[in-house]
Order: C-alpha cells, then sequence, then structure tokens
C-alpha cells in the first residue's frame, strides 16, 4: 500500500494507519532527512526476521539502526553518556546523523547477538517521528537499497521505491523525494570520531 504524507501539513490519521501496520508486524518504508528507509517494530522478532531477509543476512548478523522520537528515550537502550556526547546529541539531534553508542543488555537479547553497541538516530523528519512517538518504542531500520547493497538514484522517488518494494513491505510513505546522501556516522565509544561523512555536518 503506498500513501502520501505532506511532512508540512501532517494527518495524524495516517500516522496511526502506519502505527496499526508496525503493531501487526509488518515493514514500513518511509522519509527520513537522509535516503528513504525501510523499518519495524524493534520488540516483533518476526517482523525484524523478514528486515534481516531483505538484507540477506540473520538477525544476529544484521546492522540496523534504531531510531527513536528523542533523546528522552534512550537510556532503555544505551549506557550512561558522558556529559561532553550529551551535549554533541543534543546540539546535533533531530538530524542526518547516526551516533555509534554503548547498549545496554537489551539490545543482545533483542537481536540474538552479542551486539555491545548500537547506532541511534532521531531524523529531522516530522512524519517518522510522529510515527515512532505514537507506536511508543523505537523501531528498527535500515537505509533503502538494491540486491547490490547500493542507494540508488531513483529510489529518491518514492513512486519508483513502490514499484521495487511492494513487496517486500506492506506500507511504503510518499513523503517527497528523498535524498542520495546518507548520515555521517560518529563513533562515540572511547574517542568520538566520524566514520562516514554523509550529509551531517559536525565540529567535534
Amino acid at each position: 500500500m503506498l500513501i502520501k504524507i505532506n511532512k508540512n501539513n501532517i494527518d495524524d490519521r495516517l500516522i496511526e494507519q502506519s502505527v496499526n501496520v508496525l503493531k501487526k508486524g509488518g515493514l514500513i518504508i518511509f522519509p527520513t532527512d537522509t535516503v528513504y528507509a525501510i523499518g519495524c517494530d524493534l520488540y516483533n522478532k518476526n517482523a525484524l526476521y523478514n528486515l534481516a531477509l531483505i538484507k540477506k543476512v540473520k538477525l544476529n548478523k544484521a546492522k540496523f539502526s534504531i531510531i527513536f522520537s528523542s533523546l528522552s528515550n534512550l537510556s532503555e537502550y544505551v549506557k550512561p553518556i558522558e556529559r561532553r556526547t550529551y551535549k554533541i546529541l543534543n546540539k546535533s539531534l533531530p538530524g542526518p546523523f547516526t551516533f555509534i553508542l554503548e547498549a545496554t543488555n537489551k539490545i543482545p537479547h533483542l537481536f540474538e547477538n552479542k551486539k555491545k553497541e548500537i547506532g541511534i538516530r532521531i531524523p529531522d523528519n516530522k512524519i517518522i517521528t510522529k510515527i515512532v512517538s505514537l507506536l511508543g518504542n523505537p523501531i528498527a531500520t535500515t537505509s533503502l537499497k538494491d540486491s547490490q547493497d547500493k542507494i540508488q538514484e531513483y529510489y529518491t522517488d518514492p513512486n519508483i521505491i513502490y514499484e521495487n518494494f511492494h513487496q517486500k513491505a506492506e506500507l511504503i510513505i510518499d513523503g517527497g523525494s528523498g535524498n542520495l546522501e546518507p548520515s555521517t556516522i560518529v563513533n562515540c565509544i572511547d574517542q568520538i570520531k566520524i566514520i562516514r561523512q554523509g550529509i551531517g555536518k559536525i565540529e567535534l
């Protein structure tokens, strides 16, 4: 199913519809402040398996980011953050960044591995942050890529995304044209450093 949501005039009924799909274990494709992404309810094991299947990896090998609606929801999933790190997060988010942080014991349980770190995102896009907020917990997500794990230029067009992915996702949200450049990844474990320069600009 393809639905259109205007990010400047969001219809709450469509947000609720998207959340219902997630609660039932469905995958959704949605806009962010970078590339379009596909994701699922973090607490739905079958959905996590299906998301990993799209990446052609086992769940315990999958490298998903986790989208939050705000920084206030991090403590359950992330170990205590140093003051300097928190200041960087607070200044940069919402924004086009993925921050690598130390994970609590909840993360390995969810992903069936010994994962000690997670990549967290709070996109500067009210469509997805409203969805996450209404859902009541974070979502697991990965950027929309082709079978060769590459971001294709035509994946900025929601209609073409629908043509290519409607059999893999229960719901596709047309939130306007997407970007091609991914998020900037910042590792905040031990020494804070940029490990992938993307669309986000940051001073450390």
